[in-house]
């Protein structure tokens, strides 16, 4: 065979190429624009339902509500871009909250009542990593026994009653505002904004991707594999005890059941923005977008006397939704 003959058996012809798509199309198809275009929808339908939509202080405020998950989702978000996936971070709340308060009546004070709190969040982070990482349990399995095993040692260590009587400076950070914006929204953008970065342009935030994608390829490039698991099971321990904190601050008491469902809302907050519930794909930006769509939707649920049960009901219909949509997205950009 001659060399031409060899080149042209070799070389596919070029009408046999893959078409690139259209910018506008690859834009259209990511999943933080689908959520984006929802949250357009959403905001023009609960403005329909009632005028407070077209304040932007009330959206704001409203927002107040939801913000212990939606902080809480942003590392949950790169947990699940990881593979891996904790529902036990609502529970991790009640607990390292119920401990801050046994802690504050036992007259530690405020800042050593918090110490424990947080040191509680790294401990359970921890454990529910020891467990996932050295027992090699499947995540799921290990924080749904984890979800039960904490609300009930919350439920152990603080009773039935609620715990209150802190100081005034520490109650109603949900009430405080710097240009009349709350104090939370603040610390959720600005939260957001670095977690964005980190995720997006460090080399470990590149290395949880490629962990998500393929650990054993991950474990063959040399990516330490176990500590960045470790350290995102830790990091979420130390941010559901923080969003508890939070939580005992807005509420201006604690109790063994706060936060009690806060697993859906938190899951949804991720889907919705995008994240691939086997891992490798999801940014911070869908997250951050899908917080404000599920503050829309939930708010206007409440707004139009739409019954919690039937809440629940949307709520979880959205999950769903959210799941296929996003698997959909994932196959269409892999073809």
């Amino acid at each position: 065979m001659s060399g031409a003959e060899d080149a042209t058996t070799r070389t596919p012809p070029a009408a046999d190429a893959a078409t690139p798509r259209p910018r506008w199309q690859v834009i259209l198809v990511r999943p933080e624009t689908v959520t984006f275009l929802f949250l357009i929808v959403a905001t023009i339908g609960a403005s329909w339902l009632s005028p407070f939509f077209a304040d932007v202080r009330y959206i704001l405020e409203s927002f107040t509500f939801y913000f212990e998950f939606a902080i809480v989702a942003l590392i949950l978000t790169m947990v699940i871009i990881s593979g891996e996936i904790d529902l036990s971070a609502a529970s991790m709340m009640a607990l390292s909250a119920s401990l801050f308060g046994v802690a504050y009546q036992a007259g530690l004070g405020i800042p050593g009542a918090m110490a424990v709190s947080l040191l509680s969040g790294v401990l359970m982070g921890a454990f529910n990593g020891f467990l996932v990482i050295n027992m090699k349990l499947p995540s799921i399995i290990v924080t749904i026994g984890t979800l039960t095993l904490f609300r009930g040692l919350a439920q152990v260590i603080a009773g039935d009653k609620s715990i209150g009587k802190f100081p005034a400076w520490f109650i109603g950070i949900d009430y405080r505002f710097v240009f009349d914006v709350p104090i939370p929204v603040i610390v959720f953008l600005i939260v957001s904004l670095i977690l964005g970065i980190f995720l997006g342009t460090s080399a470990i935030g590149r290395q949880i991707y490629q962990i998500g994608t393929s650990p054993i390829a991950a474990r063959h490039a040399g990516i330490r594999v176990n500590r960045i698991k470790y350290g995102l099971f830790i990091a979420m321990g130390l941010v559901s005890s923080i969003a508890g904190l939070l939580a005992a601050s807005r509420l201006a008491s604690v109790r063994y059941d706060l936060a009690t469902g806060g697993e859906l809302q938190m899951v949804l907050i991720v889907m919705l923005g995008g994240t691939y519930i086997f891992g490798g794909r999801g940014t911070i930006l869908g997250t951050f977008l899908a917080a404000w769509l599920l503050v829309v939707i939930a708010t206007g649920m409440t707004v139009a006397n739409i019954p919690i049960n039937a809440q629940l009901t949307v709520l979880g219909l959205l999950l769903i939704v959210s799941i296929i949509a996003t698997n959909a997205i994932h196959v269409r950009t892999q073809r």
